[in-house]
């Protein structure tokens, strides 16, 4: 039996994930920099910066501290 494909990210998601993107280089910093500064892999944030994984409210709380911004950046 053939596997179902796999659902789309919500269009939120990839919301959230552009401007978590878009603030990082903004201020110069990596995904490798990021990672550790909120206890994920840098693999873990390429997830997020595409919506594929969504983001917890802890973690873009941790997220926005570490960019300096408040966590309402990133929404619409």
């Amino acid at each position: 039996m053939p596997k179902p494909p796999a659902e789309s990210p919500d269009p939120i998601d990839v919301h959230v994930g552009k401007m978590i993107r878009a603030r990082r280089r903004a201020i110069g910093v990596s995904q490798h920099d990021l990672a550790p500064a909120i206890g994920v892999t840098f693999q873990q944030v390429q997830k997020y910066e595409l919506g594929s994984n969504r983001v917890s409210a802890s973690k873009l709380f941790a997220i926005a501290q570490a960019l300096g911004v408040p966590v309402a950046s990133f929404g619409p």
